[in-house]
């Protein structure tokens, strides 16, 4: 994996920094000015309520759409990401929530699927080898690499997805919504490997609207409100219900209570 860059002062930089980015759909502004970063090794969440510009937003972050304005840069080189292909190339990877896995399939199959291992012929022992391997420094639990993924649960479903989109080596992972629909027991497993990314030094960019996953893995929540930011946190600074009040808008509320105390204190030292 590429080592991240440092700023001048020997910090780590982001891997990847959105500056500006709107995008408008006809006589819709969905995107106004969005300022996003993600370091190696944390987990950034997005949260916002419907409408909020998060899908849109993914899609920018994953190729599917051209941002009208703003600037993308990657490892501190301003690039641009036409098409998924491009971002799967700079090393940006994303799970959508439907996963795009196909049920006939095996979890060999469905990791390689599209770039099999050949050697004349498809090499299935290389492809079952390198498929455990992943499986395994993910702490996977999966019963057997040659089981339909009809045959999985939801949790087991969303383990393969996030398997194989390291298939590539990315530095950016994209998790679009991946406790969706899971029971308990299942959401846990997913979390865990959530974990496993960030402890593998990727930057992880988290889409969810269950805020008790956020505060339960993120390192920062970033809040789209409106097509806008409207607040970046670190998770051990804000409550569930500061971040509540960002996502709908509450003007009177105990983040701007606390900023409005800041400032008057620091008016009468």
């Amino acid at each position: 994996m590429t080592t991240a860059p440092t700023n001048e002062h020997g910090a780590p930089a982001p891997v990847m920094s959105l500056r500006g980015i709107s995008k408008r759909f006809g006589a819709v502004q969905a995107l106004t000015d969005i300022d996003f970063d993600v370091f190696p090794g944390e987990i950034v969440a997005i949260v916002g309520d419907n409408g909020a510009g998060k899908s849109t937003f993914v899609k920018i972050l994953a190729g599917v759409y051209t941002p009208d304005q703003g600037t993308i840069t990657f490892n501190g080189e301003s690039v641009t990401v036409p098409n998924p292909a491009a971002a799967q190339a700079l090393g940006i990877a994303t799970v959508f929530q439907d996963l795009a896995l196909a049920d006939n399939l095996d979890v060999v199959a469905n990791l390689f699927l599209g770039r099999e291992i050949t050697h004349g012929v498809l090499d299935e022992e290389e492809m079952e080898r390198r498929s455990w391997e992943l499986l395994q420094q993910l702490a996977a639990r999966i019963p057997s690499v040659r089981i339909p993924i009809a045959s999985l649960s939801g949790g087991q479903r969303q383990t393969v997805a996030i398997a194989r989109s390291l298939i590539g080596e990315p530095q950016v992972v994209i998790l679009d919504e991946p406790t969706a629909a899971l029971g308990v027991a299942q959401t846990a497993e997913v979390l865990n490997l959530v974990e496993r990314l960030r402890e593998r030094g990727h930057g992880v960019i988290l889409i969810s609207h269950n805020l008790a996953d956020v505060q339960a893995v993120a390192d920062r929540v970033a809040v789209l409100r409106l097509g806008r930011n409207n607040g970046t946190f670190r998770i051990q600074d804000v409550t569930y219900e500061e971040i509540i009040a960002s996502i709908t808008g509450a003007t009177e509320n105990a983040v701007t209570r606390r900023a409005a105390a800041r400032t008057d204190q620091e008016a009468t030292l």
